[in-house]
């Protein structure tokens, strides 16, 4: 079964950015969609934002114009950038594949954690104010 690493967590202030990692294995990048969810203490865990097989590229609003999902197949890795961190982005964040998929798929199927399969153990983020 493939496997998801996250790097790049760390305390950042107010304002500050952050890029986060996700190393793959077995070509999963390629082959899967992608997702980033969060979950910060005592919420339940988001959606972040989604790469479709396709290339497409879908964020919750909440993280829209402010994060930027990317991925590079050649090294099966997808990353996170985000600019613009406030206090409320605190939370652990995870890596997420589906199983191999069409090469486009709805939104929701993309934007909900159910779809995905394999996981990653989640790096922590914490913004300060």
């Amino acid at each position: 079964q493939a496997q998801l690493v996250e790097s790049g967590g760390g305390l950042v202030q107010t304002g500050g950015s952050l890029r986060l990692s996700c190393a793959a294995s077995r070509r999963t990048v390629s082959n899967a969609n992608m997702g980033w969810f969060r979950q910060a203490p005592g919420k339940e865990r988001e959606f972040v934002a989604a790469i479709g097989r396709g290339g497409g590229t879908y964020y919750a609003d909440s993280v829209k114009g402010r994060f930027t999902i990317a991925r590079d197949v050649a090294k099966d890795t997808v990353s996170l950038e985000m600019n613009s961190l406030t206090p409320d982005d605190t939370a652990v964040y995870f890596c997420a594949a589906t199983p191999r998929t069409a090469f486009y798929m709805p939104t929701s199927y993309l934007t909900d954690e159910t779809s995905y399969s394999t996981w990653g153990q989640g790096t922590q983020v914490t913004v300060s104010s």
